[in-house]
């Protein structure tokens, strides 16, 4: 029986399962309390109030969700409000509706928290529009609508607490399998008879781009658990295999070489494949820790990739004797996978979590985003208040959307179902073009299929009960398919809204048509004020995201270098510094594929834009290969010529990186930085030449990084003053 209750927890209830239990048990028991107490024209905003609870449920600890509940109770309760009073002098609506649209969109800029609240809030406002009835009484929808709203996030506190880490060992399972993704995409470059490098460095952007998204979803999961249970053992390990994650990113994000030299050296020998194996192994392992996150089992590490480890080390061993060139070099690859095989032997190590030390936890912490403090509110609201925001130009595009969406229901008198048309266009209308133009296909496939389903739903004269049941049935699988398929969940939603309607009262055979009509109002709104209401082609801001990610990326080597000057040190500020340079790649990451799904429009960005992603990526990679030796920083501080060579000419590296990030400048000379870069390329050529010989091998590795750093710069500078000409062009 024990085995049984374990392969339900750890097989059946996947996180999306977790997730929509929440909706399935509110639904059933408001069905329930519908039936017994035979107010069926009461449900609709009942079960609205439900779907509008789920829609603001966050990722948090125990405290953290009852303070989200009492907020969004009281914002619902404003909002509904709002929008029963306006509705009652009816074109007051209107601005009202544009107006608050626009203030709670711009919550965004608060953080993720108040962002979804705000989110369900407005979306509140149109139900409490949708389910209005001046015979009513004014209060009546709004207590319904947070009745049921009180119901799921009751249930939800429940579900937490019978599962409270499952979400965050979840998010922990994502990250590692893009963990294993990152690692296939990097083993490829090891693939002796596949030589387009710009395809595999696509590749390997778009790999980073999922990594570092699990690894911020899984941060911010650890970051609320943490808040309220640092004590607890299964919390500081989830910590720990995180650290761990991060630790084989950093290797494996890390290059010691440079791709033409590797081809050129080692295509035709087994060395290739060898180094291959190992990472496709190493990705393997990834998968199997993702598997036993979910499966709540002990991951034990399989021999397979240190067997095929020791044989890369033998292999390169056997090719050192026989005189190939840079084997030194080959041999710190191989030690860089080892590292990666013994974090592997580290994970699900209960024994090391308990005797976590105050100082590693102090260090452990992770920060959050949110913003606290009203003035600090006020701020971070102010600052997103222009053009170049995204955040403002959607609240601009969503406001006037709604505006126009509410004055077609008041030109053409239509009934309240008529807001159908703004809730549409508010779920539709998203933040990007590309984004919407998907949601306007799905919305319209899931409402046509959504409507039929509906149509034949009206001949099988089913009884309260059934009807009941199929609510229950639709409002869980919306909420299941609800990110993962826009257009599953918007087929059920609808079959809900029939449904609801006919347990109503409401004539739902009347409303078939008249909401598939609403559906493609809403949708084409959006599409057009996405389209042509500050459309993104026009602000889509390569050059800013490029600034950040230099800047990040020049952050990420002076603290590298201060540590292998001063000591090593592995606290929140390295860890910052490091997922930040990470973040800010993957944005550049996705403007750049923004403009791909475009290219007409990005012709001559395109020109250039893959090959500057691609460079960025090979900085951040040798910069995270000099990371990998902090912990070396004693040994280096005995070696007095590498100390005067490598750090001055590093701190002179840094200063270089910042200038090419404002090379727009006047004040900077572009010859003067191409003259200065020649100099540190002939003293890191000289020492290296001065010490081949040497037995201080780790000295000389990182002098050649720092040389590869310097190579590199040059041609990071040529593609900084294309895209800065670009940018010149559009303004």
């Amino acid at each position: 029986m024990k085995n049984f209750f374990k392969k339900v927890h750890s097989e059946w209830l996947s996180e999306n399962i977790i997730k929509t239990l929440p909706i399935f048990i509110a639904i059933n028991l408001i069905s329930i309390i519908v039936w017994r107490l035979q107010i069926s024209q009461l449900s609709m905003p009942l079960i609205l109030g439900v779907i509008a609870g789920g829609l603001v449920d966050l990722d948090n600890n125990l405290t953290g969700r009852i303070k989200n509940l009492m907020l969004s109770l009281i914002a619902f309760t404003i909002s509904s409000l709002g929008a029963q009073f306006s509705l009652v002098f009816g074109w007051l609506f209107l601005p009202a509706a544009m107006l608050s649209t626009f203030i709670l969109v711009m919550m965004g800029a608060v953080g993720q928290r108040y962002s979804t609240i705000a989110f369900g809030t407005l979306i509140v406002a149109i139900y409490t529009s949708l389910t209005y009835m001046q015979e009513h009484p004014w209060y009546s929808n709004i207590i319904l609508i947070l009745v049921g709203t009180l119901i799921y996030s009751l249930v939800s506190l429940l579900v937490y607490l019978c599962f409270p880490n499952r979400i965050a060992q979840e998010n922990l399972a994502k990250a590692y399998d893009a963990l294993s993704l990152y690692l296939q995409a990097k083993s490829e470059f090891f693939d002796p008879d596949d030589d387009d490098l710009a395809a595999k460095q696509f590749a390997l952007a778009k790999a980073n781009q999922q990594v570092t998204q699990a690894f911020e979803q899984t941060r911010v999961s650890l970051f609320y658990q943490l808040k309220r249970n640092s004590r607890k053992t299964r919390t500081n390990q989830l910590l720990q295999d995180y650290f761990i994650a991060q630790d084989i990113l950093e290797r494996a994000s890390s290059s010691y070489y440079q791709y033409h030299e590797l081809f050129q050296q080692l295509r035709n020998s087994d060395l290739m494949f060898r180094f291959q194996r190992v990472m496709e192994l190493q990705a393997i392992a990834c998968q199997r820790v993702a598997i036993a996150l979910r499966q709540n089992s002990g991951y034990q590490h399989c021999g397979r990739s240190e067997k095929a480890l020791q044989g890369l080390l033998n292999s390169l061993h056997y090719h050192q004797e026989r005189g190939l060139a840079n084997a030194h070099r080959w041999l710190l690859i191989a030690e860089n996978l080892l590292h990666i095989e013994y974090q592997f032997s580290r994970i699900w190590q209960l024994a090391n979590v308990a005797d976590i030390s105050k100082e590693k936890e102090k260090s452990a912490r992770l920060t959050d985003k949110n913003v606290s403090g009203f003035k600090n509110m006020l701020a971070a609201v102010r600052e997103q208040l222009t053009l170049s925001s995204q955040l403002f130009r959607h609240a601009v595009r969503l406001s006037i959307v709604v505006f126009i969406g509410s004055l077609i229901v008041q030109l053409a008198e239509l009934d309240s179902k008529g807001y159908w048309i703004l809730l549409t266009a508010i779920f539709v209308c998203q933040p990007n073009y590309s984004a919407t133009q998907k949601r306007v296909v799905e919305r319209v496939i899931g409402t046509v299929l959504g409507v039929f389903g509906g149509f034949l739903f009206q001949y099988l004269s089913p009884n309260l009960e059934a009807q009941l049941g199929l609510i229950a049935v639709t409002g869980s699988a919306y909420y299941f398919f609800r990110i993962s398929n826009y257009g599953f969940s918007t087929f059920f939603i609808t079959l809900l809204l029939f449904v609801s309607l006919d347990v109503a009262g409401l004539g739902a055979q009347n409303a078939l048509l008249p909401r598939l009509l609403d559906t493609l109002i809403g949708t084409a709104l959006a599409w057009i004020g996405v389209a042509y209401i500050y459309p993104d082609w026009k602000y889509l801001n390569l050059h800013r995201n490029l600034t950040h990610t230099l800047q990040a990326s020049s952050q990420y080597l002076r603290h590298i270098i201060v540590q292998l000057q001063f000591g090593y040190n592995d606290r929140l500020a390295y860890r910052v510094v490091r997922r930040d340079v990470h973040n800010h790649l993957s944005e550049l990451s996705a403007v750049i594929n923004n403009m791909h799904s475009e290219p007409q429009k990005y012709r001559s960005a395109l020109q250039f834009a893959p090959q500057l992603l691609n460079t960025t990526n090979t900085l951040l990679s040798y910069i995270s290969a000099l990371g990998n030796y902090r912990s070396e920083s004693e040994e280096l501080s005995h070696n007095i010529h590498f100390s005067a060579v490598f750090f001055s000419k590093g701190k002179q590296v840094i200063d270089i990186l910042d200038a090419i990030i404002h090379s727009d400048d006047r004040q900077v000379d572009q010859a003067q930085l191409t003259q200065r870069l020649t100099t540190i390329k002939h003293a890191l050529k000289q020492f290296e030449n001065e010490q081949q010989h040497s037995q201080d091998k780790l000295a000389l590795l990182l002098i050649q990084q720092l040389l590869m750093i310097v190579q590199l710069l040059p041609h990071l500078l040529t593609l900084v003053k294309e895209e800065q000409l670009y940018s010149q062009q559009l303004s």
